[in-house]
């Protein structure tokens, strides 16, 4: 998710995602540091904060003024990241927790949060591919390719999900992909002091969630 130098620190890595998906502002308020610090001692990866922070931001970026932040400060995030944790925790718990069976034969392994997430996406996929023939042959190329595999690390996922919504806007025909750029362009805000990076962050958040819009594809 971020081009930060891998010594960054989870709470630089946080605030770097947070203003970039933000699309504005230079540095965390005293009280969103605090909050930052807390999830820190968590010990949860980053990806799972950042992705409490992105649900928030989407949730947000419909009601959003022009010209306006998406989100006014961390804390706005405060309720889907620590939701995002919890369900981290609790999938790290049972993974590898044989579940109650049946029978012998019948017994499966847990699943981890990465095989949620991957599960989850590849679900709302081809519930996709059942409401629009259109884009059915696509969706059966990203489960041949890009879906073929469940990521190891969550930093995977996140590229692998936003790959695959850019590769089914492409899909679309050109009158629709051109309401979807526009609809993303009109999103939020984008500073001019921000990094190349950031700009590309925000950009690349504001387009995947324009194409979840256009699909119907809720939160995955």
């Amino acid at each position: 998710m971020s081009l930060l130098p891998e010594s960054a620190s989870f709470e630089e890595l946080v605030q770097d995602y947070f203003l970039a998906v933000r699309g504005a502002g230079l540095m965390l308020s005293a009280l969103d540091t605090e909050l930052l610090t807390a999830w820190a001692r968590e010990g949860v990866p980053f990806e799972v904060v950042a992705r409490g922070i992105s649900r928030s931001a989407e949730k947000a970026l419909w009601d959003a003024r022009p010209g306006e932040p998406v989100l006014r400060n961390l804390r706005a995030c405060r309720r889907q990241v620590d939701a995002e944790i919890k369900k981290y925790r609790a999938l790290a718990a049972g993974a590898g927790v044989a579940a109650e069976p049946e029978a012998p034969s019948r017994r499966r392994k847990a699943l981890s949060w990465e095989q949620t997430r991957h599960a989850r996406l590849v679900d709302a996929l081809e519930d996709l591919a059942g409401r629009d023939s259109l884009l059915a042959p696509r969706v059966a190329w990203l489960r041949g390719t890009v879906l073929a595999q469940v990521p190891e690390e969550p930093s995977a996922l996140d590229a692998q999900e936003s790959l695959s919504f850019l590769v089914l806007l492409r899909a679309l025909p050109f009158s629709q992909r051109h309401q979807v750029w526009r609809d993303a362009l009109s999103m939020g805000t984008e500073q001019q002091v921000m990094s190349v990076r950031a700009r590309k962050l925000s950009r690349r958040f504001r387009l995947v969630a324009a194409v979840r819009r256009r699909l119907g594809v809720k939160e995955v």
